[in-house]
């Protein structure tokens, strides 16, 4: 019999594929957002990535 999939295994693979695909993988926000009383709720995980949109912080790679 086959071991099952742990959830972090799955997760990894899913991170590899994109990793494959020349993707730059960036680390994942808290889902209790610290010092940002701007931030109610996380929605669609895009946190972490608020300063870049707001243009204060950029980022080491680029959209192609």
């Amino acid at each position: 019999m086959s071991q099952p999939f742990r959830l972090a295994d799955i997760r990894q693979a899913f991170i590899d594929f994109f990793i494959s695909k020349q993707h730059t993988p960036v680390a994942s926000s808290s889902l209790i957002p610290h010092n940002d009383p701007t931030l109610l709720f996380t929605n669609a995980g895009m946190n972490q990535f608020k300063e870049t949109f707001l243009g204060m912080e950029p980022r080491d790679y680029t959209v192609r």
